[in-house]
């Protein structure tokens, strides 16, 4: 996960929300924010949608579920891979959020 600052209107709706069950069964909004490929894999990139402060994103990578209607999210423990896909997002989004370093 990586800092950064998003500029947005306080009075904009969020969009494209995704939910998201905890460890504890809880659910969780979470807005989407992008999909990013990175060797032949896709992670998808979200903001805790409940925590207006919230200045980390959670990346996840997707992976077919058994059931072909459905996608399963499942954690990044790879620090390298976790990075590469946070600069390919941050080089997408660059003139839309102000990242801090």
């Amino acid at each position: 996960m990586s800092e950064f600052d998003k500029n947005i209107d306080e009075n904009e709706e969020l969009d494209n929300i995704i939910i998201l069950n905890d460890e504890d069964g809880n659910e969780v909004p979470f807005e989407f924010l992008d999909l990013v490929e990175y060797k032949d894999r896709e992670f998808i990139v979200l903001l805790p949608a409940d925590d207006e402060t919230a200045d980390e994103v959670v990346i996840l990578e997707i992976q077919e579920s058994e059931n072909e209607d459905e996608e399963t999210y499942v954690s990044v423990d790879d620090e390298a891979t976790l990075s590469k896909v946070f600069e390919i997002f941050k080089d997408k989004f660059k003139d839309e959020f102000d990242f801090i370093d």
